[in-house]
């Protein structure tokens, strides 16, 4: 609207002028070398007016004529260009499918239409890893680290490589590199901590860590629990190489950053009660059973308490117990004192407990195994005891430590997993293949008239052998 406005606004300037100098038309004269010119005003303006366009119009026509092999050129470049381009797209379209042949293809096509070697390159790598081609694969990703603009990428992919083929110090090295580049990429700071623990790097291990809490690319909660861990894997260190006083500093860090850290817990009590602190050790155990009940802690606080006879052992069990009543772990406790004891009612009430309670499958094979213990000490009913223990066979594996990750269970527990490298990945549980087998426990509870005692009934009279 606007522009329309202002064309009719010159427009009407213009015929404005026309008829001012048509009312107006005057007299030009002009003589020269023996010419003379003379003619109206409006007249000449006219001329000179055309003369200006002709000459406007001859420029523009020369500027066209002198660009035009250029932008002809031009033209075929961003023809080009686009090209190469949709041809890139093609090809990571067809690696996100998982067609190497067409990725192949397209990557090629782009690499002789583009002079962006970055983009070719990272397809090239990509659809040659597709085919499964690991050492073309290599070579693009090696010659990527060796461009500034695509270092990272090329090291990445390299350190993937590295880390399928399971050359941790390769994959480490590359790590530390790609570190430097971008540190705050939490796959690599991740990466690059997951190698320094699993080649025991534990104080390297700590700082990074340190630095993924600064970055938050970790939980603070995490960051402090790894940090604990670590502290007890670099206690474990300063004792094997003689020094006593730096494994106690770490051991006293890692039990207050982890404080359900059960192998740091038995481990710190265990030297306190070395050194005479027997209350401090017992005390420590005594909290740590409200959170992380387990064998070992029961065992280190018996060697707390110096519990040396049976008595004085079941009433260990019992004030430990206190922390945590209805656990398993406590039941079991108290049921190994009682027999140790000879106390076989006592140590029958508290194994029938763990047995007759539904989700403690981890704990039933280990509650049958010591009844039929009980039983076959007592020596009133051997028959019992092999029925408990046939039975027990059934009952499925025992609480391990089992890693989160891929599930692997192992006896005793270790900073990174056995089978897949997992970090602080065990927890003491049932192992997850582990399901109640069945009509192993089932008709759970039964009342006796012997003493009132709940107990499970035996396999021959469930109807079993």
């Amino acid at each position: 609207m606007l522009r329309a406005l202002r064309f009719l606004a010159v427009l009407a300037v213009l015929i404005a002028a026309v008829l001012w100098l048509t009312d107006n038309p005057g007299t030009i004269r002009a003589e020269w070398r023996g010419y003379r010119i003379e003619t109206s005003a409006a007249l000449m303006i006219a001329v000179v007016a055309l003369l200006m366009g002709a000459s406007a119009i001859f420029y523009r026509g020369w500027i066209f004529l002198r660009r035009a092999p250029g932008s002809i050129a031009a033209a075929w470049r961003e023809r080009r260009r686009r090209r190469g381009y949709e041809a890139l797209t093609r090809g990571m379209v067809a690696v996100a499918a998982g067609d190497p042949a067409e990725a192949r293809k397209h990557s090629k096509r782009a690499e002789v239409l583009l002079n962006e070697p970055p983009l070719t390159m990272l397809l090239s790598a990509q659809a040659a890893q597709l085919d499964g081609d690991d050492k073309a694969a290599e070579g693009f990703f090696k010659a990527m680290s060796e461009r500034p603009e695509t270092e990272f990428l090329g090291l990445r992919g390299l350190l993937s490589q590295a880390l399928n083929k399971g050359d941790r110090d390769r994959a480490l090295d590359l790590a530390r590199r790609a570190y430097r580049l971008r540190p705050a990429s939490e796959w690599v700071a991740g990466t690059l901590f997951d190698l320094q623990a699993q080649s025991g790097l534990w104080l390297d291990a700590s700082v990074t860590n340190d630095e993924l809490g600064r970055r938050k690319l970790v939980d603070r909660a995490t960051a402090e629990r790894r940090k604990g861990v670590l502290a007890f894997e670099q206690a474990r260190r300063a004792q094997a190489n003689g020094d006593p006083a730096a494994a106690f500093k770490h051991l006293r860090q890692a039990h207050d950053l982890a404080p359900d850290l059960v192998p740091a817990a038995a481990r710190l009590a265990h030297l306190l009660a070395a050194d005479g602190k027997e209350r401090r050790a017992a005390g420590l155990i005594e909290k740590a059973w409200i959170t992380a009940p387990h064998p070992d802690l029961a065992r280190e606080y018996l060697n707390a308490r110096r519990a040396d006879d049976g008595l004085a052992a079941v009433k260990a069990m019992e004030k430990l117990a206190r922390a945590n009543p209805d656990h398993p772990e406590s039941h079991l406790a108290l049921a190994q004192a009682a027999a140790d004891a000879a106390l076989w009612g006592e140590a029958r009430k508290h194994l029938e407990l763990v047995i007759a309670e539904t989700g403690h499958d981890g704990y039933a094979g280990r509650a049958l195994r010591l009844l039929a213990a009980v039983e076959e000490s007592e020596g009133e009913n051997p028959a019992r005891a092999r029925d408990w223990l046939l039975r027990a066979a059934t009952a499925g594996p025992d609480n391990a430590w089992v890693c989160a990750n891929c599930g692997n269970a192992a006896p005793e527990w270790t900073v990174t997993c056995s089978n897949c490298g997992q970090f602080d990945g065990y927890s003491w549980r049932t192992p997850p293949h582990a399901g109640r087998h069945a009509g192993a426990i089932d008709g759970r509870a039964d009342v006796l008239a012997d003493g009132g005692t709940a107990r499970l009934p035996a396999p021959d009279d469930a109807g079993g052998g």
